[in-house]
């Protein structure tokens, strides 16, 4: 299984690889696919490993850096000291976390008694897929997290909670893993509680705890991560209703923002429509994983990230291991071309999830 795992991984990269380089040559004739490449958060790891959360000296400071989790850019800057070129290095930081983070779902599907192979297929043809591949932080946050949930769901809590918490380290989805791991330690199928490893359960949240006193060191700021969100994208929390009725009514204009937006509501149905699935099969754990994650995203000021954040939801990835290979097949039929064309969305700059 994993030899073909890693076989469907790296053969669905080179395609997407020969996607990205046509659609440049075809959207932006005479610019190179690595600066092409580096859009949106990826320029802005560049920027922190290369300068620091103070950003370049040469620019404006930008606040929003503080809401990166320094997880990514440390292993850019490791990767960077044998890959001259930043963008490039971010894609093989991709490439290569993104494998193991297949490897690990595939297993885990196979646990849980479901096709490794499809619940794999599923992932990679999602429409916001692109930023597996990108240079991102989502493939090496999996790379930690899931064979993470699949030591937790082994009984395996050393293991477990140290791979949480290099996930925590990536970002702040480590915090709402950590809690999910909490759950399944005391609702898991199959978990014996023994009090002796309780104090285990604590160390994915260390390292949140130590980003926050690095910022606090810094500006005298605790919650630094969550303010930068709030200046840099004006994303404070409001009441769920007042969070849709500012999304849909930002889906009502011809520009490709309003495009965006729509991406954003279909992507908190889909959310939704999850988390209704995993509490009919009483999968509670996994619910409390997804279920922070939608809550934090759907009481913001507005909708953002939500299709790119559910590439996070591994079990929903698990879920779709029980399709029928018709079933899978479908799928990639209808959701494969969606990709690519939300690839070249991407690296034409424009808002991709």
């Amino acid at each position: 299984m994993t030899r073909s795992t890693v076989l469907l991984w790296t053969s669905s990269r080179l395609g997407l690889l020969m996607v990205g380089l046509f659609g440049v040559a075809w959207l932006a004739p005479g610019q190179s696919f690595l600066d092409r490449a580096k859009q949106w958060d990826a320029g802005l790891f560049v920027t922190i490993a290369e300068h620091g959360y103070d950003g370049d000296p040469a620019k404006p400071v930008d606040p929003g850096l503080p809401a990166f989790f320094p997880g990514m850019p440390m292993v850019l800057r490791v990767v960077h000291l044998a890959v001259p070129d930043w963008s490039l290095a971010g894609l093989i930081i991709s490439l290569v976390a993104g494998g193991v983070a297949m490897v690990a779902l595939s297993r885990l599907a196979d646990f849980e008694g479901v096709s490794g192979w499809a619940a794999v297929l599923a992932v990679i043809c999602f429409p916001t897929a692109v930023f597996l591949a990108a240079g991102y932080s989502e493939p090496l946050f999996l790379a930690f997290a899931i064979p993470a949930w699949l030591a937790a769901r082994k009984g395996q809590w050393h293991y477990a909670v140290l791979l949480a918490a290099g996930a925590s380290c990536v970002r702040i989805t480590g915090l709402f893993l950590g809690v999910a791991l909490i759950a399944e330690f005391f609702l898991g199928k199959g978990q014996t509680v023994r009090l002796s490893r309780m104090p285990l359960l604590v160390v994915p949240f260390l390292p949140l705890a130590a980003y926050s006193a690095f910022h606090y060191s810094r500006s005298g700021d605790w919650l630094a991560w969550k303010h930068a969100q709030e200046a840099g994208w004006g994303r404070e929390m409001v009441w769920p209703w007042d969070a849709w009725s500012t999304t849909w009514g930002s889906t009502m204009g011809t520009d490709d923002f309003a495009v965006a937006f729509r991406m954003e509501i279909v992507g908190a149905v889909v959310a939704v429509g999850v988390l209704l699935w995993l509490l009919f099969l009483r999968r509670w754990s996994e619910f409390v994983y997804c279920g922070l994650q939608a809550g934090a995203l759907m009481t913001s000021a507005y909708y953002l990230s939500i299709p790119r954040s559910l590439l996070l939801w591994f079990p929903l990835w698990v879920l779709l291991g029980r399709l029928s290979r018709t079933g899978i097949g479908v799928y990639a039929l209808v959701f494969g071309p969606l990709m690519v064309v939300n690839t070249l969305r991407f690296l034409t700059g424009a808002w991709a999830g």
